[in-house]
């Protein structure tokens, strides 16, 4: 893991330059200091701690750290009672986490990589998402957020680069979570702790060490549920999540050199998402482009547009452009082809403005 962490740069090199994390219209505050991604949910998670004497932080090797290190620190500040280590066990970590924040404590769970998340399927489906609704709002586990890293890393092949988001966008009684960037993350991960219902967070690892920003040290919070345009455009409507942000963007760039103007909005939450934006977007534009790392078939990007087809039907110029994943196991040596990159995004930008 140690060669990951040191071989995770040489594919995307280009997000060492500021990310836009932040639309024209929401700008950070400026007592911030330019960190990385895992270093912005590290100061989340001690917020969270010293805020909050309920919560708790727990799961593989976290007490050290964790793979990433956005667990560093923890346990030395807020002790081993606190910040603690679990058994390999995905399983009885989210039916603990479950239980614990049943009892009225916010349980901050980390399943160390999302590909491993499915031991805790029945869990996080069937007890998580249920508890209010079977006792009638008598219990519930609101406190719970489970953290995860997801998506390709350049060489995690097939058990370390799944993107299995869409499997929890299925399931009523859980929120959904990804951030594109630094700043982004530690509000949004405030936001997903603090939220009376359980959320699944997915955090980019792509980006861990390569996205860095402008993040307030202070204490903020960033709104659930609320889409936001990072960058305006009236030819077309581009629509992603975490780490397919960057590709989208450079991809906007490239069309704008061509005379296309892009509009590119951040879904930020995917379940509920944000259908507003994305439709008054659409609206105005008349053409949709949706992209992930997860599989073309069955991904939320087939929800989305389904949902656009239905609202926005006689605004549609083209039909709605799906660049994602491949129908595949996810691969090793041919990760590149696998991938939806900027070309394949620009191919399908200026097919769908042409149509």
């Amino acid at each position: 893991m140690a060669m990951a962490l040191r071989t995770i740069g040489r594919r995307t090199s280009f997000l060492r330059r500021g990310f836009s994390s932040l639309s024209e219209a929401t700008k950070a505050p400026t007592d911030g200091k330019l960190i990385n991604l895992f270093s912005a949910i590290n100061q989340a998670l001690h917020i969270a701690l010293d805020t909050d004497p309920r919560s708790y932080v727990f799961g593989e090797d976290v007490r050290f750290g964790g793979v990433f290190r956005c667990t560093t620190g923890l346990a030395d500040k807020f002790g081993r009672n606190r910040v603690f280590n679990t058994p390999l066990c995905e399983q009885g970590i989210v039916g603990f986490a479950i239980g614990l924040a049943a009892m009225g404590n916010r349980a901050i769970a980390e399943i160390q990589f999302a590909d491993y998340i499915y031991p805790a399927f029945d869990q996080i489906v069937n007890e998580a998402a249920k508890f209010r609704y079977r006792s009638g709002n008598e219990f519930n586990c609101g406190g719970l957020t489970v953290r995860t890293p997801y998506g390709a890393v350049g060489h995690g092949g097939h058990y370390h680069s799944q993107s299995p988001e869409s499997f929890f966008c299925h399931v009523p009684g859980l929120k959904v979570v990804i951030p594109r960037s630094p700043f982004q993350a530690k509000g949004l991960l405030l936001s997903c702790i603090r939220d009376p219902n359980p959320v699944v967070f997915f955090e980019p690892k792509w980006l861990y060490r390569l996205a860095v920003e402008e993040v307030p040290q202070d204490d903020y919070m960033l709104p659930l549920s609320e889409a936001e345009v990072i960058r305006q455009g009236t030819d077309i409507t581009l629509v992603g999540w975490g780490a397919q942000l960057s590709v989208l963007e450079q991809a906007c760039e490239e069309a704008a050199k061509e005379g296309i103007s892009c509009e590119l909005i951040d879904l930020r939450t995917l379940i509920p998402w944000d259908k507003e934006t994305v439709e008054a977007s659409v609206r105005k534009t008349g053409k949709l482009l949706v992209s992930h790392e997860a599989p073309l078939t069955g991904g939320f990007g087939a929800e989305i547009s389904a949902s656009i087809a239905e609202r926005c039907f006689l605004r549609l110029e083209a039909p709605v452009a799906r660049i994602c994943g491949l129908d595949t196991p996810f691969p090793l040596v041919y990760e590149q082809f696998y991938m939806p990159t900027k070309n394949k995004i620009l191919d399908a930008i200026k097919a769908t403005v042409k149509y």
